[in-house]
């Protein structure tokens, strides 16, 4: 159907392959990372901040995002080859990288799909890689997850090394609830080895509704530079369901994507409160989805090499206008 519009997306993975027909990837973990990429096509009908996902298989292309053209590489220098066929479609000044990492309780289909439909929404104009881990995706298993995630950890410096060898321009890092945690925990690894700044330009570093104990992101934040710092943005919302369960599995120490947007920013980074928003098709913990205010916002900031919320468009003042959407932060 060459009317439906398409997102390409490329995964790394640390997730065993499925034997399970349409599954790709499973929940067990790999000892080496998978590479691929896949196609997911948007239907004709699509509302802003809604993902029209299928009830039952196979997917209507019409009326639900559909997963199509999955492609293996059986090495990395295959895949670093297709994403620069990716960035050279794009011209100069959007040849960039959105690396996007899903958070608990997701299967390999369950991120490709939210992050087609985040860039879509966003209006990104470079090319998106989604680094999955092997996430057990049952609720239950919060604890392989986590488990899954530090697991994941020692293969974030792999996956930079293979993304930097790519003719991107640069790059933005947006990690989602648990996903969070594995993102704050490469980054303090990248720091103390003292290969962090030698990487590609980074223009932001987005934590959406972050799954970390907010005493562990005091230590992970205190290690990181000041020029990382200034690039970093916490989405937060004090109504978030999913991270009160994951406190009382914690014992009860509160998590960074619920805490408070100004204890936050005393950290150094910039805090977006989404606490006040209340239309988000996709519950109190995916605001950044399901919002169309601030999906928007959020494209605002990924297509701009400025700040989040700086005046750079009326459609931009309009949406920070109109919403109770809080920016806290330099």
């Amino acid at each position: 159907m060459r009317d439906l519009s398409r997102q390409r997306i490329f995964i790394i993975t640390t997730r065993e392959a499925s034997e399970v027909v349409g599954a790709f990837y499973s929940a067990s973990r790999a000892p080496e990372l998978g590479l691929a990429s896949v196609e997911v096509t948007i239907p004709p009908n699509h509302t802003l901040g809604k993902l029209e996902r299928a009830k039952r298989l196979p997917p209507n292309p019409r009326t639900e995002f559909t997963i199509v053209d999955p492609v293996t590489y059986s090495n990395e220098a295959s895949f670093i080859a297709e994403i620069d066929r990716q960035l050279a479609k794009r011209p100069a000044g959007q040849r960039k990288l959105l690396l996007f990492i899903h958070g608990y309780n997701n299967t390999t289909s369950d991120a490709l799909l939210r992050l087609a439909q985040f860039v879509e929404d966003t209006g990104f104009q470079g090319v998106p890689v989604l680094f999955t881990w092997a996430s057990a995706a049952r609720a239950p298993r919060y604890v392989y997850d986590l488990n899954s995630a530090l697991v994941a950890r020692v293969k974030i410096k792999e996956m930079a090394d293979i993304l930097v060898r790519t003719r991107a321009e640069s790059a933005d890092l947006f990690a989602h609830s648990m996903g969070a945690f594995l993102m704050m925990e490469g980054l303090v690894d990248a720091e103390q080895a003292g290969y962090l700044g030698r990487r590609k330009t980074i223009n932001h570093f987005i934590l959406a509704s972050p799954d970390i104990d907010i005493d562990l992101f005091r230590t992970q934040i205190g290690l990181l530079p000041q020029p990382v710092r200034e690039k970093m943005y916490i989405l937060v919302s004090k109504d978030d369901s999913a991270l009160r369960l994951s406190r009382r599995i914690a014992g009860g120490v509160p998590r960074v994507g619920a805490a408070d947007a100004q204890e936050l920013e005393r950290l150094g980074p910039t805090v977006i409160d989404l606490s006040e928003i209340d239309n988000s098709s996709s519950g109190s913990h995916s605001k950044f989805a399901g919002s169309p205010e601030v999906v928007q916002l959020i494209g605002s900031g990924l297509n701009t090499a400025g700040r989040f919320g700086e005046s750079a468009t009326p459609g931009l003042d309009r949406i920070l206008e109109s919403v109770p959407i809080r920016i806290v932060g330099n």
